[in-house]
């Protein structure tokens, strides 16, 4: 069994070989559960999966220009070298999810579970999360969340690490055990929000103090500076 470690945290990556021999191809995706598959090298207008398993599999270099994802279950699955364009995904769950230098910009993430999920290297530019649970390891890896939006979100225990945080916003949630540390927090919005424990570098708390004195419009000048 795979695994990465960012501090305490230990995610679980999908049980895959390096090789794609024990996989099948196959040319869609969609009924009620596709297992054991490789999708590959495809560039669609459309994908819709709606009450559908991805089970053990791998999308690869996967070009959509708009993409619904409801009440889907993806698990054991890794998804790499794609753009996934205008993404709604909602109500839905994912464990042992591997997404890899992917592009997920604007994309809308809304009521979905996600359990050993990794987001590594992927451009979450503009993209909003809504009421999303991690009820295990979640972490996002060197992962692009320019002006990203986290709102009514449980990220309890959740990894950011090496991330852009620029103009991320963070609304009301769940944030204990969050791990803030390895990023640049000085112009993230929300900071008042992000109660309950937060783990921070020793760098951060003077960025953090940057980031409410903008939220406020504050000035900051000498007593005998009038």
């Amino acid at each position: 069994m795979k695994t990465r470690t960012y501090g305490t945290t230990r995610v679980t990556l999908p049980g895959l070989d390096e090789t794609d021999q024990h996989l099948n191809p196959v040319a869609f995706l969609g009924g009620d559960t596709v297992r054991d598959f490789l999708y590959a090298d495809v560039d669609l207008r459309d994908l819709d999966l709606i009450d559908t398993a991805l089970l053990v599999g791998r999308i690869r270099n996967l070009s959509a220009q708009r993409t619904t994802l409801e009440g889907v279950r993806l698990s054991s699955l890794e998804i790499t070298a794609s753009t996934i364009g205008t993404l709604a995904w909602s109500g839905s769950r994912a464990t042992q999810t591997h997404w890899a230098h992917s592009r997920l910009m604007g994309a809308t993430i809304s009521n979905v579970t996600l359990n050993d999920v990794l987001f590594e290297g992927c451009r979450l530019d503009y993209a909003t999360f809504e009421n999303v649970r991690a009820t295990g390891p979640l972490v996002f890896d060197r992962c692009v969340l320019t002006e990203a939006t986290f709102t009514g979100c449980d990220l309890t225990g959740a990894v950011f690490r090496d991330c852009t945080l620029d103009r991320t916003a963070f609304g009301h949630g769940k944030h204990r055990d969050t791990d803030l540390r390895g990023n640049d927090l000085s112009t993230i919005r929300g900071t008042a929000n992000l109660t309950g424990g937060i783990l921070l570098d020793p760098a951060q708390p003077d960025q953090l103090t940057r980031a409410l004195l903008t939220e406020l419009g504050a000035t900051v000048r000498p007593l005998d500076n009038p």
